[in-house]
């Protein structure tokens, strides 16, 4: 994995978060979404993706949420990403036009809250 980026996760009751830092591109992002699907388990609720401290995320990073949104759906979990209001990366998501693709809160509690509270 590129040392653009750091990965760390925690686990929050049955919801796997996915800490990422630093810079997600295309030099990085397939080998960030393999590890962040491993990371979740079968028997999880879901999986939260904090973007918070993210300097830099390109249309390959947007890709790569989309596509780990579209897999724990698939797995009938459930997902949101971590995007402060007023972030770049919260900007890159909303330019790109991402809120029908990836479900974004402002705080980790709003994006755990989005998970457990969600129907089926």
């Amino acid at each position: 994995m590129s040392q653009l980026a750091n990965l760390a996760f925690e686990e929050q009751g049955r919801v796997i978060v996915a800490r990422l830092a630093g810079e997600v591109d295309l030099s990085n992002a397939a080998d960030l979404q393999q590890s962040m699907l491993d990371a979740v388990p079968n028997t999880a609720e879901g999986m939260v993706v904090d973007l918070s401290v993210v300097n830099y995320l390109d249309s390959s990073g947007i890709r790569m949420l989309g596509e780990i949104g579209e897999r724990l759906r698939w797995r009938e979990q459930r997902f949101a990403v971590v995007a402060p209001l007023g972030s770049r990366v919260r900007d890159v998501l909303t330019i790109a036009g991402a809120e029908g693709v990836v479900p974004f809160e402002d705080t980790l509690d709003a994006a755990l809250e989005r998970i457990r509270g969600a129907d089926g």
